[in-house]
């Protein structure tokens, strides 16, 4: 009888050692505390990345809870986290969710980055988005296609590149470039031959380029001086220059009244011109005018005062007497 008693003793207490063990366990373990109390905070995702229960939930590297739930969705597209939140955690809705990992082969876990903490705060049971992980195996496939289309440009490079040294860097490309080259060079050392002469022509007739410059200078001058001179004379004679003008005016007018006056037969000369006869008796008498001056110009006037026959009396234009 003690000895049954004895074993139940031992059993209690071994049974007492056991649930202490166990809480002590869940107390310094990645579960939630059952010393603490704990509100829930529901996550969406499209991703969870390998996450598992119990897994930790780091507020700003600070475990705040754990992961107690994983739900798969009926349409199969996304996730619901459940998580169990420490009470006296505050988390404002503007923090942003996400499944990381600790180092590059450690697990993951949930991780809540504040931003600006503004706006309402996260209740019990509430739900928000959470961002999935970052997926290794994508980004290596990713980065397979893109190294095949690295692969497939260079190849076109190297083609290009080939080409290009068929087409263009072949030997006779490159004996026309080395003459072109050379051609240029030739070119070059004679411009700079023209050049040295043209200073040394500039140099050996610096005397006189200088005297032409300075004749071109007084000239100017000069030119400058006749005219100061020419606008004094305009500006000291302009009553005299406008008078001048003036008559000029009055003496043109005076040839056209004359003019439409010998045009009208008006005066001497427009009756001479509009009478034919008289006019023929003027260019007789011009003539005969003509031939007296023409036999004095010859025999002087001494042959006509004494030569004994008197001239002929014609009623013609008088003839030289040779």
């Amino acid at each position: 009888m003690e000895n049954k008693r004895l074993e139940l003793k031992v059993g209690f207490f071994f049974l007492i050692g056991l649930v202490v063990l166990a809480i002590l366990v869940i107390a310094f373990s990645k579960g939630t505390s059952v010393l603490r109390g704990t509100y829930t905070v529901r996550l969406v995702a499209s991703n969870v990345g390998g996450l598992k229960l119990r897994a930790s939930v780091l507020l700003a590297g600070v475990q705040v809870g754990s992961v107690s739930d994983i739900i798969l969705a009926p349409d199969g597209r996304s996730v619901s986290i459940k998580l169990n939140i420490y009470k006296g955690t505050t988390i404002y809705r503007d923090a942003n969710f996400e499944i990381d990992q600790s180092g590059f082969l450690g697990d993951p876990y949930v991780a809540i980055v504040p931003t600006v903490n503004q706006g309402p705060v996260i209740a019990n049971n509430d739900t928000v988005h959470c961002e999935p992980p970052f997926d290794m195996l994508a980004v290596a496939r990713s980065a397979g296609g893109f190294i095949q289309r690295v692969n497939d440009t260079v190849s076109k490079i190297e083609a290009s590149v080939a080409e290009l040294q068929r087409t263009v860097l072949n030997q006779q490309t490159l004996t026309n470039l080395s003459a072109a080259i050379a051609n240029i060079n030739a070119a070059s050392d004679h411009a700079n031959g023209v050049v040295g002469g043209l200073d040394a022509l500039v140099a050996t007739n610096a005397e006189q380029v200088h005297g032409a410059v300075s004749n071109m200078v007084f000239f100017s001058q000069e030119l400058t001086q006749l005219a100061s001179n020419a606008n004094g004379v305009v500006a000291t004679n302009g009553v005299a220059i406008a008078g001048a003008v003036s008559n000029l005016q009055a003496a043109t007018a005076t040839l056209k009244q004359i003019a439409d006056d010998m045009h009208a037969g008006k005066g001497l000369a427009g009756t001479v011109l509009e009478n034919e006869e008289l006019a023929t008796n003027v260019q007789e008498t011009v003539n005969n005018l003509a031939i007296a001056s023409s036999n004095l110009n010859e025999f002087g006037l001494w042959h006509f005062l004494w030569r004994h026959e008197p001239p002929p009396h014609t009623n013609g234009p008088a003839r030289p007497h040779h």
